[in-house]
């Protein structure tokens, strides 16, 4: 299918997709960097042409094209949108994996819902999975081998390509660390919102290229403001992780669309009164300029303005006589889902007779499309004020739109100034740009090229740390989020549940997306009584800090929340959200997927494995070296000989199957005689003692996380008898495997365990210590394809784990 005809069916329309999406899709090679101006349809040139390489070019470009796109957003609000676009996209093309059910509203189609897992399973489609703060796709990781899209937020993403994925367990991190950092094509949309995060992305890139991948890794980075100089981090090469520019939109600038947006007129005027907290002049000269019949947007910087001039505003209305009447829409980032999604309706609600007057904060300068006549805006930096600008008359179907910028009453000093959340550097700046400015169309707005400055810049140092998901003696992790947010960004997420006084019960499950809020941090928050979910105690417990990105509990009595301005802290009393049931939150050591279907011996299970895992090397999942494949199918072999151990052999329950050296139950184990013994510890060791190379050892020691780089005791676990006798991870110096039938054609034969390698230095009977292999292999092959390999394994186990064999027939014990 040629890309137009794709295009023209996927969006439902029948215009031509614009030249330079065209173009994009049908180059020798996707652009690293696309700068358009707002409304020009970057989202779908960057979708669809993913889409078109991947599934309608011709084989070069399909063979050379990532399977995973991920798509990074700075905000909630344009994950939601860019998701229900690509549902939409897709699901006109008949190759949407999952269920989708598409609603008329406004005179628009919309995805009213979507789950990626309903339906017959059918690897030929393709599913969107989202990743952000209370809605996060766990399985999305199941099937490497398939085409996928991911959209969510720079925390969500970022943090699990850096191996400290936030809401999700340690141990599944270098799952999704190693998925995210091979075979991706990687979209940063609107980048000028990302701050620190954007260094992140370009860092990455570089890594990528510097200590190689199993498979190609691309990234695009897109705005309406976009400038090469903001990649230029201190390991970015531009020719080499930016090799391709983007085609200028020369012939897009003949048709008529472009030149409607391009050349419309937005005539701009100064306010004659100064930014004020109480909005009263904000909210009368809204009123005083909005026409009956238009949409009239306000834009200010916070959201506690954003609510004053809206409540100024909802007075001007409730007056008997001469009172405003327009429909209000207020929109910020402080709502619950299913409010925003109420007041974003009627924002893109056709306007009445009356038409209607929107109060919003920087929430609407990305991703939302939406034309006003009228637009009033509190000065801003000047890429915001380009966004801004672009919301109004931005089809050019008025003849001339309206523009009033508010300035601040004192821009000289930065302490009167406060200008949070921007700098006064920044402002100043834009201030100046505004002077003698009279139309703000795309046509007359002055060229800029303004540096962005990282407070915090991810190194090699920083990324070799983050490859060991060990917490330091202290039980503490390294910190990502100085790498993923501005370190002035406070704010967290909360939910309203009706607990008692005592606290929640012990089986509260936790929240779902329509629950939650962003709240900034400050005695309006603290002062409550709060709940946070303990990973590591597996329960609800009072958070001993309250740090950004973390989410919290509340009782309803604590409030704080208004359906109608969102967040404010000061409510006395907050209605819970009726949510669905949902699964208790993650644990930081579960690892859900490993649990078993049915009976499955050792040989079973790892026959199952060995199979799974040669359809994804038969299936060209990556570009891995002979030796790698080799490694990784030996690892497959013998990932579990250390279940013949006693240990887990004791833990098998009553009632299974007459048959010996159980690998997998059908029922719920029991504890082990010894604390925190670990089989795949004994596997590795086993396989040092015949000789299995060290990078098969070390893929089957990690096939569930909590063995990798390092082998070490943890204070809670079982002690031997002997005081000088070495043990780890409940394996004892000595320990005996005995003689058990791997999987078809390899066997184990009686093995004696040795723990030298745990010691620092070389042994003179086992050689090299632990560390020092793994860290020998780490630094040879790169931790992002030495993940990948890692992460192989673990999804083949998985992926075993699930099937059901007949085993439930044999006659049992």
């Amino acid at each position: 299918m040629k890309f137009d005809e794709m295009f023209k069916r996927a969006t439902g329309k029948e215009e031509d997709p614009f030249d330079y999406q065209r173009k994009m899709a049908e180059a020798e090679d996707f652009p690293s960097l696309l700068e358009a101006p707002t409304g020009m349809g970057k989202t779908a040139a960057a979708v669809l042409g993913w889409l078109w390489r991947r599934r309608f070019a011709g084989d070069e470009i399909r063979k050379t094209t990532p399977r995973r796109l991920v798509y990074c957003l700075p905000m909630r609000v344009l994950v939601e949108q860019t998701r229900d676009c690509a549902v939409m996209w897709l699901q006109r093309l008949d190759i949407l994996e999952g269920k989708a059910v598409l609603e008329e509203e406004n005179g628009r189609q919309k995805l009213k819902e979507y789950d990626p897992w309903q339906g017959e399973d059918d690897p030929g489609k393709i599913r969107v999975h989202i990743l952000m703060g209370g809605d996060v796709d766990r399985d999305w990781d199941m099937y490497p081998e398939r085409d996928a899209i991911l959209i969510g937020t720079q925390d969500m993403l970022l943090s699990r390509a850096l191996n400290r994925g936030y809401a999700m367990s340690r141990y599944r991190w270098p799952v999704q660390f190693g998925l995210l950092n091979n075979d991706c094509m990687w979209v940063m949309d609107e980048v000028q919102l990302m701050g620190n995060g954007l260094g992140t992305t370009t860092q990455l890139q570089a890594f990528r290229r510097l200590f190689s991948t199993a498979s190609p890794v691309r990234s695009l980075w897109m705005s309406a403001t976009m400038h090469a100089d903001w990649l230029k981090t201190v390991d970015f090469d531009d020719d080499k992780d930016a090799p391709v520019t983007q085609r200028p939109l020369d012939e897009d600038r003949e048709s008529r669309i472009f030149q409607d947006r391009f050349d419309a007129t937005k005539l701009i005027t100064k306010a004659l009164f100064e930014i004020n907290d109480d909005g009263k002049e904000t909210a009368r000269s809204a009123g005083e300029n909005h026409k009956p019949g238009t949409l009239t947007l306000v834009v200010v910087n916070t959201v506690k303005r954003a609510q004053a001039i809206y409540s100024q505003l909802d007075k001007m209305r409730t007056k008997k006589q001469g009172g405003l009447k327009a429909d209000l829409v207020l929109l910020h980032s402080r709502f619950r889902q299913p409010d925003r999604d109420l007041h974003m309706s009627r924002l893109l609600a056709q306007p009445g007779e009356y038409g209607t007057i929107a109060v919003c904060t920087q929430v609407i300068e990305a991703g939302v499309d939406i034309s006003a006549l009228t637009l009033i805006t509190e000065l801003a930096p000047w890429s915001s004020l380009v966004q801004r600008f672009g919301r109004c008359n931005r089809y050019g179907e008025y003849k001339e739109g309206s523009i009033i910028w508010i300035p601040y009453a004192d821009l000289s000093d930065d302490k009167k100034l406060k200008p949070a959340p921007y700098s006064g550097e920044e402002l100043r700046t834009a201030a100046d740009r505004l002077k003698g400015l009279s139309d703000a169309g795309p046509h007359k707005l002055p060229s800029f090229n303004d540096p962005l400055a990282f407070t915090h810049v991810l190194r090699r140092k920083d990324l070799i740390e983050l490859f060991d998901i060990t917490p330091d003696l202290a039980g503490a992790d390294i910190d990502v989020s100085r790498f993923i947010r501005e370190a002035d960004e406070y704010d967290l997420q909360v939910f309203w549940r009706d607990i008692s006084k005592t606290g929640p019960a012990p089986d509260e499950k936790g929240p779902v997306r329509d629950e939650l809020c962003s709240v900034p941090i400050n005695k309006d928050l603290t002062q409550k009584t709060l709940w946070r979910w303990d990973q590591l105690e597996k329960r609800w417990t009072r958070p001993r800090s309250v740090y950004p990105g973390i989410i919290l509990m509340l009782g309803t009595d604590q409030g704080g929340y208004n359906p109608q301005l969102g967040w404010t802290g000061k409510e006395k009393n907050t209605e819970p959200i009726n949510h669905i049931p949902t699964p208790a939150p993650e644990s930081n050591d579960d690892d859900p997927n490993s649990r078993a279907q049915s009976w499955q011996t050792i040989a079973e299970h790892t026959d199952l494995v060995i199979e799974t895992l040669s359809g994804f090397l038969g299936n060209g999942i990556s570009d891995l070296e002979k030796l790698e494949q080799s490694a990784l199918m030996e690892a497959a072999r013998w990932h579990d000989a250390g279940k013949a151990h006693q240990q887990f052999q004791q833990a098998i329950p009553a009632g299974a199957p007459c048959k010996a050296f159980w690998g997998k139950s059908a029922t719920r184990m029991k504890r082990y005689e010894r604390k925190g013994f670990r089989h795949e510890l004994a596997s590795a060791l086993a396989m040092l003692s015949h000789g299995v190379s060290d990078l098969a050892s070390y893929l089957a020691a990690a096939h569930h996380g909590r063995v990798r780089l390092s082998i070490r005791s943890l204070p809670h676990e079982s002690r031997p008898p002997e005081t000088d006798q070495r043990f780890a991870r409940g394996i004892w110096e000595g320990d005996i495997l005995p003689k058990v039938e791997l999987c078809t054609g390899t066997l184990l034969t009686e093995t004696s365990l040795k723990l030298s390698y745990m010691e620092l230095g070389e042994d003179p009977e086992t050689g090299p210590s632990w560390l020092a292999r793994i860290l020998k292999l780490r630094d040879s092959l790169g931790p992002f394809r030495l993940a990948f390999l890692e992460t192989l394994l673990r999804i083949a186990d998985w992926r075993a784990s699930a099937h059901i064999t007949d085993a439930n027939s044999e006659e049992v014990l």
